[in-house]
């Protein structure tokens, strides 16, 4: 079953996010944004289906702007997926579970 993903700040994401052994998928999101929520059940159903290989969690960026700022997001929701501590892809919009299931082949497949 499909659980709340969790949520990282800019206090933890160095440790959770940025020191992880597997690929970490870090949803930039805001209350406030209708397509962030929109996408949200398709994360979590990915983060249910494939957590072994990839760990998706959630940044608001209201909360946590410092993060948000150093890796230049400027819309979202904005996925980015980190890999050894960088950046290895970037996915901005909301997109069908399909979409960003196939943004993710390289980590999942």
């Amino acid at each position: 079953m499909a659980g709340p993903l969790k949520n990282v700040t800019d206090a933890s994401f160095d440790e959770d996010v940025l020191k992880n052994d597997k690929p970490v998928l870090v949803d930039f999101w805001a209350a406030w944004c209708g397509p962030c929520r929109q996408i949200a059940p398709s994360l979590e159903a990915i983060a249910a289906e494939h957590g072994d290989k990839i760990e998706i969690v959630k940044l608001n960026i209201d909360e946590n702007p410092a993060t948000a700022a150093k890796y230049g997001v400027m819309s979202i929701p904005t996925l980015n997926v980190y890999q050894h501590g960088e950046v290895a892809k970037t996915i901005v919009g909301a997109k069908p579970k399909a979409a960003i299931v196939r943004d993710l082949e390289d980590f999942i497949g």
